[in-house]
């Protein structure tokens, strides 16, 4: 293994560690992104962790959770990671198996080869935990941690930093508070007139 392969590994191994304990520096994740981007230089993505149907399985459920998601590669950030945390690899498997099994009891197919209706169903019932009893709260957990993934990796790709207008360490020339939000605060302050 050369001294880059070493050094990519042990980047995404620290990372997949940060996620599983629920906490992601968005630089941490940006080199991520900047592997995933690597990987597919050469062409389409292969997953490193995952089969390709579960992967396609990843794929088809963080589009559901934020549409655009594969325009961050949020399927790739995922693939990534598991193929360097056993756990979070393990945690990943079992939750698509899980909905992978539901679906098939309750339409026959696996849920990448679902309608969005019929899989839009099923996370409408994992999506709360207040659903998290019997057979379901397999699934509640497992959406807990693909939902928290999905938004990381999308919203720390570019695709994501563009789409709420995050400009970074950048200096200003000017602060401009908008008056909407001293409105706000003036309308909740113990202190406004009235």
């Amino acid at each position: 293994m050369s001294n880059l392969d070493q050094s990519r590994r042990e980047i995404l191994k620290s990372v997949a560690l940060a996620v599983t304990m629920g906490s992601m520096p968005v630089d941490a994740a940006q080199h991520v992104h900047t592997m995933a981007a690597n990987d597919k230089a050469g062409g389409p993505y292969k997953p490193k962790g995952f089969t390709d149907a579960e992967y396609k399985t990843i794929q088809v459920l963080c589009e559901l959770i934020v549409p655009g998601a594969g325009q961050g590669n949020a399927a790739e950030f995922i693939d990534l990671l598991a193929s360097v945390n056993p756990d979070l690899k393990a945690h990943w498997t079992g939750g698509l198996a899980w909905m992978d099994r539901w679906m098939e009891r309750q339409n026959k197919v696996a849920f990448s080869a679902a309608t969005p209706a019929q899989q839009t169903a099923l996370l409408d019932i994992i999506a709360y935990r207040k659903n998290a009893t019997g057979d379901n709260a397999p699934g509640v957990r497992f959406f807990e941690l693909a939902r928290r993934m999905t938004v990381d990796a999308y919203y720390t790709s570019p695709a994501g930093i563009k789409e709420i207008g995050y400009l970074g360490n950048k200096g200003q020339s000017e602060f401009k508070v908008a008056q909407s939000l001293y409105d706000y605060a003036l309308k909740r302050s113990p202190f406004a007139n009235g």
